[in-house]
């Protein structure tokens, strides 16, 4: 008989629902990227990984662990655009940079979640400054392309990468150029040359494995770009270039272009804005760097967002792997110089996802959205700001990186104990 109820009992327990894991974010200010707008001494509420409430009145359930953010902010993750976070630990030395391979015969088909290490000691660095979301992006080799993107969470979970070949990177630049055989002319004879390799594959590779541009397992990873299944983003600066990747989206429809760089983007945003492509730019990218880029100014968000372009920030002048971390900086900038506070932090955190096209379960704080929250003590862009709880998929997330430790290792040195390797 006890037998038998142990095992009624035991079945009775599987069989029982798992309790939801659950936690309340309160005593902040709630910044919703929703018609809701920004509420004041809010509470946003998780279970299970989800948002499944917020705002003033939001019930806290019994068993939640609340977070008190103490007066401060409360925000959904920052979403950096463009990145190459878990592909270089140090550029100059090769044997730990996989962001790109110039000795390659491959282009588009390198994928780059094959060299992605969610261990990447910048993550971490990256994760504690409030960035939840990033895209990872290849570098150019032999020739125009650079290869397949794709998205990552800063988790540093070796599940952080969720979408592969989620998108296509061309370089139509100076450098592009000079990689194509010395003209833009040559550049864009590539890429067109390219389209039709990949709007004819299989059939033109029967006999052969040499297209006009690509070869057999290039243009096989071009098809999904042409046949507009992903995005195709295209690295331009000078107003011209960006003018002729308009044409080119025209003409090659259904291919869908996004543009990176955009120095002078905003000479033709209009022109942008009523094509529908969206723009990756960095908003304090002002130095004339090159011919490419002598029209760019401080102005330049500003003058995109008056012109209503689709427009996420990026960190191109700092860098792609190491300082992604000063993102919200980089749209405090953007404020500075005119851009509407609501807009650069929807720049750095929706409008990336919506422009990825993940924007259904990433880039706010409303239910059914992915519980990726950070607290922050201040205004996230101000420079003195900082994060003090990320969230990550209803996860904690750690908030130590490598030079927090070094910085606690080394911060109570005393000259009686000069060496940092004696206990």
């Amino acid at each position: 008989m006890k037998l038998m109820i142990s095992a009624l009992t035991l079945s009775l327990a599987l069989a029982a629902p798992v309790l939801a894991q659950s936690y309340a974010f309160t005593n902040g200010r709630v910044v919703t990227n929703t018609a809701a707008g920004i509420i004041d001494n809010g509470t946003v509420v998780v279970r299970d990984g989800s948002i499944v409430d917020v705002g003033a009145n939001a019930v806290i359930p019994d068993g939640a662990e609340v977070i008190d953010a103490q007066g401060g902010w409360i925000t959904p993750g920052v979403f950096a655009p463009v990145t190459q976070l878990g592909l270089i630990e140090v550029a100059l030395e090769a044997s730990t940079n996989d962001s790109g391979a110039d000795e390659s015969e491959y282009s588009v088909a390198l994928n780059v979640a094959d060299s992605f290490n969610p261990n990447g000691t910048h993550i971490d660095a990256t994760r504690i400054e409030g960035i939840t979301r990033a895209a990872l992006f290849p570098s150019t080799g032999a020739n125009i392309f650079a290869g397949q993107g794709a998205l990552i969470s800063t988790s540093g979970e070796f599940d952080s990468l969720f979408e592969e070949s989620h998108f296509i990177v061309a370089d139509l630049t100076q450098s592009g150029a000079s990689t194509a055989g010395g003209s833009r002319a040559a550049a864009w004879a590539f890429l067109e040359a390219a389209v039709m390799d990949a709007r004819w594959y299989p059939g033109r590779y029967a006999a052969t494995h040499h297209g006009d541009a690509l070869g057999r397992y290039d243009a096989g990873a071009f098809v999904p770009a042409v046949r507009g299944e992903i995005p195709l983003i295209i690295s331009v600066d000078r107003a011209a270039d960006i003018r002729r990747a308009l044409r080119f989206q025209r003409e090659s429809a259904p291919i869908r272009i996004i543009l990176h760089g955009a120095a002078e983007a905003w000479m033709v945003a209009d022109e942008i804005a009523a094509a529908g492509v969206p723009v990756l730019f960095d908003p304090i990218r002002n130095l004339p760097g090159s011919f490419d880029r002598i029209g760019s100014t401080l102005e330049a968000a500003a003058h995109l967002h008056e012109a209503g372009v689709t427009v996420a920030y990026t960190t191109q002048s700092a860098d792609g792997y190491f300082n992604v971390r000063l993102l919200t900086q980089h749209a405090g900038n953007a404020v500075a110089h005119g851009v509407p506070w609501d807009a650069a932090f929807r720049a750095i955190t929706l409008t990336p996802a919506e422009i990825y096209g993940v924007d259904a379960r990433y880039g706010t704080l409303s239910p059914g959205y992915a519980a990726d929250i950070v607290v922050w003590d201040g205004d996230p862009l101000e420079v003195m700001s900082g994060a003090t709880f990320v969230m990550i998929d209803g996860e904690p997330a750690d908030m130590t990186s490598r030079q927090t430790q070094l910085r606690d290792r080394y911060i109570n040195i005393t000259q009686e104990e000069a060496y940092g390797y004696r206990d």
